[in-house]
């Protein structure tokens, strides 16, 4: 970010508008916000909030549903006409996913039920400013990163830890399954860094031909090789000065990770074809979806490389861990889709997105944006129903749906289904055991989908990494 939007946003300071007929919840939050550096405007009435919000630039509003008069979603409506692009939290003591669902689709940022907690204040309130930096940065005519979304709390751990190492030049090693966003908290990294006006270069190692890898990374000098008919420079000299983001590094032959070892402990290395030494000076930031811990004992992968890498670790969570996430990136996704299409944006029912909440993502915000990309094609009305949703997700929602009917207190089952589930249970976890709490080789032994025992591990409330610590 340039010093300029910097000493900008540090001038104005952050402005929160906190509109509730309840002073009582005013003046709570107002604390709990003034704690936090921030201004706080308050207002009993949605139009009294109205007519503050046409006086004041708010970079959050937090609003409550049940008012008298103009309700929150009538008033979310008049507030969106007014300021559209200020970030709008809706607060309610009696939360149905309904009510959520349609402040989303009215353009609702975030949904919290009463009464509220500071652990989940206080990711909107970092949201909100990450929202306003990229305000900023798009204004001034710069270019800025993907946005780094939802509010979950692994989430807001992401962020905080961003901008903790993002100054310093410490390298940086991303694991997390395929869709996660791994190359997302890269360029986050990258931008938030004191490198930001250098080259960010990207490279995925597992696309590259294993006889092509090391002209990429290098480079080569004309003549190297039949068809190298001209020098080229290699990723590690593209990035000088800047970031060399390495994706996939887990798909690595050895003999390529011997010589990117090789470069990162002494910073310099020779193009292919030629013996001129050339020095670089590049942070290196690395992702894998695989468990290098594995690959090191298989062999797989040099274990030199992997404490090279592992200075700063980044664990991304699956978004089936942070199912409150999934409604911000539908709104995300849709918006997106709906711009590229050059189309009307669509939205989703109650129902819909029920089922899209409940649904395990076993490829995470990738799969998710995929679908709203073919449902925004594909149907041809507004408002995309569950019925549009396909079978398999539908059938696991409903599935989970019923195993968590089953499970709630007072529910009746007979002797029998009991037992059947007691020693589903118990089988699961001796598996998980058999099997060093691999997902995917429990999985494959006891003859399921992973994302199908992902479920029923939730299900029974079975979390491997605490049981395996």
């Amino acid at each position: 970010m340039s010093k300029k939007i910097e000493e900008k946003i540090q001038n104005i300071g952050p402005i929160a508008l906190v509109v509730d007929d309840e002073r009582s919840i005013c003046d709570s939050i107002s604390g709990v916000l003034s704690d936090e550096g921030w201004k706080v405007v308050t207002a009993l009435s949605g139009k009294d909030g109205c007519s503050k919000l046409r006086l004041e630039a708010p970079d959050i509003i937090f609003l409550d549903v049940w008012m008298p008069g103009m309700d929150g979603i009538e008033t979310l409506q008049k507030m969106k006409s007014i300021r559209d692009n200020v970030p709008v939290v809706i607060m309610s003591g009696h939360g149905t996913i309904e009510t959520a669902v349609k402040a989303t689709k009215l353009g609702a940022f975030a949904f919290l039920e009463k009464p509220l907690s500071i652990e989940k204040l206080l990711p909107m309130l970092s949201h909100a400013l990450q929202m306003k930096h990229l305000r900023e940065i798009k204004q001034s005519g710069e270019s800025g990163p993907t946005p780094i979304i939802g509010v979950s709390k692994a989430v807001e751990d992401v962020r905080q830890l961003i901008k903790v190492i993002a100054p310093r030049n410490s390298w940086v090693l991303i694991t997390g399954e395929n869709g996660t966003g791994k190359e997302v908290v890269a360029r986050n990294i990258h931008w938030q860094s004191a490198r930001s006006n250098k080259p960010f270069v990207p490279v995925n190692c597992a696309a590259i031909p294993e006889e092509l890898i090391e002209s990429e990374l290098f480079g080569h000098a004309k003549g190297a090789f039949t068809n190298a008919i001209s020098a080229k420079q290699g990723k590690f000299e593209l990035a000088d000065q800047g970031t060399l983001f390495l994706d996939e590094i887990g798909d690595m032959s050895l003999k390529t990770q011997a010589k990117i070892l090789r470069i990162l402990q002494e910073r310099s290395f020779e193009r292919l074809g030629d013996n001129a030494t050339v020095s670089v000076d590049v942070r290196v930031i690395a992702a894998t979806n695989k468990d290098l811990q594995l690959e090191i004992k298989a062999n797989r992968f040099r274990e030199d490389l992997f404490h090279r890498l592992n200075v700063i670790p980044f664990n991304l969570e699956p978004l089936r861990n942070r199912t409150e996430d999934v409604p911000l990136f539908v709104d995300h996704f849709i918006k997106l889709t709906a711009a590229e299409l050059g189309e009307k944006e669509k939205t989703f029912s109650p129902e819909a997105m029920m089922a899209l909440v409940r649904y395990s993502w076993p490829g995470n915000t990738r799969e998710l944006k995929n679908l709203i990309e073919r449902l925004s094609i594909t149907v041809p009305r507004e408002i995309i129903d569950a019925g549009d949703l396909p079978q398999a997700l539908l059938e696991e929602s409903d599935e989970l749906d019923n195993e968590n009917k089953s499970e709630m207190p007072g529910a009746t089952a007979s002797s029998l289904k009991q037992a059947k589930l007691d020693f589903e249970r118990s089988f699961i976890l001796e598996k998980l055991q058999e099997n060093q709490w691999n997902i995917s080789k429990t999985a494959e032994a006891i003859g399921i989908e992973r994302s199908h025992l992902h479920r029923k591990l939730r299900s029974y409330q079975i979390d491997p990494k605490r049981l395996k610590g």
